[in-house]
């Protein structure tokens, strides 16, 4: 099994409050996380991305293998679309963010890594990924002017 989640910071533990900004999202990780079982290899970017992915696969009760082939039972890739969907999103506006998005919805092959970095997007580890429309998605939104996906292919 193979699970995609964004690596937004936002989901990490220190910020799941009252007022959690991010709940949905949130809910999301953690029902795809659980589906990959109890030896987890993450795919991330970034430390960042890294940490967020290990805060995740621990809060569903799991533990993240550092190498393939150790018995893993599931891959969690870290990584989102563009983060200029809006005027207030952390890149702001891009114009090009849209299409680039929704050409990442189709497939995630080919990805204009130049590309993907002018519009902020954290696509290092989504090649080779399968398309999403192969997959479970549990979100699809752009909250903060930022694309995230959260999917689940079995």
């Amino acid at each position: 099994m193979i699970a995609l989640v964004p690596g937004v910071p936002a989901l990490l533990p220190s910020y799941a409050s009252l007022d959690d900004p991010v709940a949905e999202l949130r809910a999301a990780c953690l029902e795809v996380v659980a589906g990959l079982g109890p030896r987890v290899r993450v795919r991330a970017s970034g430390p960042s991305a890294a940490r967020v992915a290990a805060a995740l696969v621990e809060a569903v009760g799991a533990a993240v293998v550092d190498d393939a082939g150790t018995g893993e039972t599931g891959v969690l890739v870290v990584g989102n679309g563009s983060a200029k969907r809006t005027e207030k999103a952390p890149g702001h506006f891009d114009p090009r963010a849209e299409e680039f998005d929704a050409a990442l919805r189709r497939t995630f092959a080919g990805i204009d890594a130049d590309l993907a970095a002018e519009l902020w997007a954290d696509t290092g580890c989504l090649g080779g990924l399968p398309p999403l429309a192969e997959a479970t998605v549990l979100y699809d939104d752009a909250p903060f002017g930022v694309q995230y996906w959260v999917a689940l292919w079995a």
